[in-house]
């Protein structure tokens, strides 16, 4: 898979993202600025879909696969609808409800068969919850050190209000599904659309 192994904290410098909105609460003490430098339109709307990707781990095809389906759906606009529908990806409830310490944990623990979705194994990170899925950690999997260390370090991170966690049985349920309003992610969606709209 193609990926961009550049350090985690160098990229979020360049996108001007804090590292804790990826679950890394690591600091960066340098500064990274372009002085003199005027960003056209095209460069922000660019800059604003490359956050979206890199904040949620996506690729360019499914990205654009969200978007297009984001216009099919008749209620609320465009960007709205697709971050609703990357904030439903199951590797990203996964590490809402605090059961990933950054979402790329979260898919690893996907992929590697850890998680149930109404007591049945999903393994694909892309899938997209629904109201009222029951999301929990494999049973042989619950005692294990990792999910211990996990909360450990999670245990201070608020769960949304569409998710209600179960962290003593590594349980979670989607209550509703997620509102413009509960997504903290720091995107223009709206220069996605106009950047797709070309």
């Amino acid at each position: 898979m193609a990926r961009n192994t550049d350090p985690v904290l160098k990229q979020c410098r360049s996108l001007g993202i804090e590292p804790s909105v990826l679950g890394i609460n690591k600091k960066s003490n340098r500064t990274f600025a372009r002085q003199g430098k005027k960003v056209s339109e095209y460069g922000t709307q660019l800059k604003e879909k490359q956050k979206a990707k890199f904040i949620y781990g996506v690729l360019e095809k499914p990205f654009r696969n969200n978007f297009e389906k984001a216009k099919k759906i008749k209620t609320g606009t465009t960007g709205e609808n697709m971050m609703i529908l990357l904030e439903r990806r199951l590797d990203n409830v996964v590490f809402r409800l605090g059961y990933g310490r950054t979402r790329t944990e979260a898919r690893q623990i996907v992929d590697h068969k850890q998680i149930l979705v109404n007591g049945k194994c999903v393994n694909i990170p892309s899938y997209l919850v629904k109201a009222g899925d029951k999301i929990e950690i494999r049973e042989t999997k619950k005692g294990s050190q990792r999910y211990k260390d996990i909360l450990e370090v999670t245990e201070g991170r608020s769960v949304p209000a569409w998710l209600t966690a179960d962290h003593a049985n590594l349980t979670g349920e989607v209550v509703e599904l997620p509102r413009m309003d509960q997504i903290d992610v720091p995107v223009n969606a709206t220069l996605i659309v106009e950047l797709y709209s070309k």
